[in-house]
């Protein structure tokens, strides 16, 4: 990969990545930190990858980093003394704010899944691919993951299975 092929993939990806990394962690400058650190890792390798494979290395790059800072932040908060897991309940009368409430109460490798499923738009080949899962798993978290939100959105009252509520 050349100078004028990496750049193009920094305005194609840099975008989408930080997207992902942004809905995963919530805060600016560690999801800028995570997009700068899988670019430098793809200049550093850039003689060894093509221009073909460098989406899919960016994009595996980020999400590793991403496993690699939510494990640091977990381990830090209960060595804190913090409950890593306590979790603050509010109404919500915005449906966004309830679905992402949802969406951060799936575990990491769901969450992950259906961000670069449904908010990226990439198919199951290539999300396995990123995330060193099978296919077939992939399709089961992503399974998993939409029954959990289903299932929350309707404890909310926001959607209904049941045809005679919906009318």
């Amino acid at each position: 990969m050349n100078t004028t092929e990496y750049n193009n993939c920094v305005n194609q990806y840099a975008d989408g990545i930080y997207r992902f990394i942004y809905k995963n962690l919530h805060n600016t400058d560690d999801s800028k930190d995570i997009v700068q650190e899988a670019f430098t890792r793809l200049w550093e390798k850039h003689n060894e990858i093509s221009s073909e494979k460098a989406k899919s290395y960016i994009f595996t790059s980020a999400y590793h980093i991403l496993v690699d800072k939510t494990r640091k932040m977990h381990e830090t908060s209960l060595s804190n003394g913090q409950d890593a897991l306590q979790t603050v309940f509010r109404q919500y009368s915005d449906i966004k704010d309830v679905l992402e409430n949802a969406i951060n109460k799936l575990p990491q490798d769901q969450r992950s899944v259906i961000m670069l499923r449904d908010y990226e738009g990439y198919s199951y080949d290539e999300i396995a691919e990123i995330t060193g899962l099978s296919e077939s798993q992939v399709k089961v978290y992503i399974f998993r993951g939409r029954t959990f939100l289903r299932k929350h959105l309707e404890s909310q009252g926001i959607y209904s299975t049941n045809l005679e509520d919906a009318i």
